[in-house]
């Protein structure tokens, strides 16, 4: 049973989604805010009560301030980095698909015994990275969380991959599938089996996107889900880097009639 596709709904918590956002945005910045201020009167308070003890604070505060300080700058430069590399191999990878394209006459003469007959281009010719299969894909939704993590590993082994590797559980940091695409980037993979009325969220990206780049060393983020993901969430993904596949693009992905995540095809798509 294919995976059931739920983008009708999309519409209408778009308009939601984008007003809920930025008004939560500016309710935590004004709890920041107060919580900040309170506590600069309690301490203000404190410290006149305890002036030696301030000052010894305020000595111990101003080395790990800078050490905070100078990490800033570097932390953004690793993002770029791994955003330009990405950027950069994505670019590689379309260039090498469009002269594909072009090598490729319109047509494919197939040997059948004694007839021969053509066949389009368009059916002899995959993205490159995916395999069409025979037998039905699998009902990812039918699936428990340790087997919709195998199911995803066993896709990326399929259609290139090397050194696949299953790490999700207890303390993974957000990574569920560890593999090294055949373009040679090191892949990242966290899958989210949600139901129709599950989204994605934009905290679920946020929480990848803060170990992916640094704690796993990824060169190409991916996000799977059995279902959607929120318009807030697809945005912070956008900005950062990260590939999303939803569940009609899984589908796809494991039907072979779509491209894998790695595939230029997704870039060209925008």
């Amino acid at each position: 049973m294919p995976i059931r596709n739920t983008r009708s709904t999309a519409g209408r918590h778009h308009s939601v989604d984008r007003l809920s956002g930025p008004l939560v945005a500016l309710g935590l910045i004004g709890a920041l805010l107060c919580a900040v201020v309170l506590l600069f009167i309690r301490f203000a308070d404190w410290a006149g009560a305890h002036p030696v003890a301030a000052v010894l604070l305020a000595l111990l505060a101003v080395p790990v301030l800078y050490v905070l300080f100078r990490a800033m700058p570097r932390t953004r430069e690793l993002r770029r980095a791994a955003r330009a590399g990405m950027a950069q191999a994505d670019r590689e990878l379309a260039d090498a698909a469009r002269a594909t394209d072009l090598a490729v006459p319109s047509a494919a003469a197939v040997q059948d015994r004694d007839t021969v007959r053509l066949v389009p281009a368009s059916a002899a010719v995959h993205d490159g990275f995916t395999t069409e299969l025979p037998d039905p894909e699998p009902d990812f939704t039918d699936l428990d969380p340790d087997g919709f993590e195998a199911a995803v590993a066993a896709l990326c082994e399929r259609d290139g991959c090397t050194d696949v590797e299953v790490v999700g559980g207890a303390g993974d940091l957000g990574a569920d599938v560890l593999a090294t695409a055949p373009d040679g980037r090191r892949v990242v993979v966290q899958c989210k089996q949600y139901g129709p009325t599950n989204k994605v969220g934009s905290q679920d990206l946020q929480r990848f996107g803060g170990t992916c780049w640094t704690v796993h060393g990824a060169q190409l983020a991916v996000v799977v889900t059995t279902g959607e993901f929120t318009a807030p969430a697809e945005e912070y993904a956008a900005a950062c880097g990260i590939r999303c596949i939803d569940g009609s693009a899984l589908t796809a992905w494991a039907e072979g009639s779509g491209p894998a995540p790695w595939s230029a095809l997704l870039t060209d798509r925008g």
